[in-house]
């Protein structure tokens, strides 16, 4: 019989490889619609599923958020995330956007002080400044190429922390269903709007018009692959823990670029390597700095 700590990490590890589907699926769509509108397509549709299940399960009254400009922010937060993402994986290859993406957690230790008056430890500061040096390293040739828009995944990080300091403000407001739908539904509120505003910028890559069916389908594909990816992730994180479930979040790089080698032929570059293994090894020492954190205020 497994136990629950294997469980759970095997059902997180899943949940984090169905968010690499997505990924994969997502840049399947370059060139087909407006990646602004592909990513307000996603979060329309999950929110909708969404809101249908909270209705029945909790009734009227589970709409009514007791701090409505939080879940904004939040909403907000994962809108950035979103934008910055979709626009990304359209332009470069999958392994290159999540790996500058996962310098979030360096980010949110840094504002952690200032957001939310948390104490930042000596070895978190040497891992933030580990980890800005691997997105330097996967940087530098990407800006060349692509010139600004190379920082887009950086702009997803920023997103990502924010909604991760905005998720520790809004604990306990409401149930684990409900938090989904307030920052599903506000995130697409917002990408609508981003969208109809890049529809009327003039920029070709954010042009709208009528989506083929193909890209109706695949936006209801990765919205239920991020739906049920954070709900595996939800339910590994109840069954082992978050401290043994944190690790598996690398698993997403790993077959985001196994994906992106099969899919687009997108082989990783030493630069992406390299730099990725860097970023990875910040986010283990913030890990292991967190674990022993927490060891010491339960003596």
């Amino acid at each position: 019989m497994i136990s629950d700590s294997r469980a759970g990490l095997l059902a997180a590890i899943a949940g984090f490889a169905l968010f690499s589907i997505g990924d994969t699926i997502t840049k399947s769509m370059a060139g087909a619609w407006s990646p602004l509108a592909v990513a307000a397509l996603r979060f329309t549709m999950g929110a909708l599923v969404l809101g249908t299940v909270l209705a029945r399960a909790e009734g009227r009254k589970a709409f009514i958020p007791t701090r409505p400009w939080l879940q904004v922010a939040r909403g907000a937060s994962l809108g950035l995330a979103t934008v910055c993402f979709f626009t990304a994986v359209f332009i470069m290859p999958l392994a290159t956007a999540i790996s500058i993406a996962f310098f979030a957690p360096a980010i949110t230790a840094l504002l952690s002080k200032p957001l939310l008056g948390e104490t930042v430890r000596p070895l978190t500061w040497l891992a933030i400044a580990i980890a800005f040096s691997g997105v330097l390293v996967i940087l530098q040739p990407n800006v060349v190429t692509l010139g600004w828009p190379a920082l887009l995944p950086l702009g997803t990080a920023l997103g990502m922390s924010l909604l991760v300091i905005t998720n520790r403000a809004a604990a306990g407001q409401g149930s684990v269903l409900s938090m989904q739908f307030f920052v599903a539904a506000g995130s697409a509120a917002i990408l609508l709007v981003v969208s109809l505003a890049g529809g009327a910028s003039g920029i070709a890559m954010f042009a709208l018009g009528w989506p083929d069916w193909t890209v109706v389908v695949r936006c209801a594909m990765v919205a239920v692959t991020g739906t049920t990816g954070h709900w595996l992730i939800y339910y590994g994180t109840t069954r082992a823990g978050a401290a043994h479930v944190a690790p598996a979040t690398y698993i997403q790089l790993i077959t985001a670029s196994a994906l992106g080698w099969l899919a687009f032929g997108d082989i990783p570059s030493l630069a992406t390597l390299a730099g990725a293994l860097i970023i990875v090894g910040a986010g283990m020492i913030l890990w292991w700095d967190g674990r022993l954190l927490a060891s010491t205020r339960q003596r």
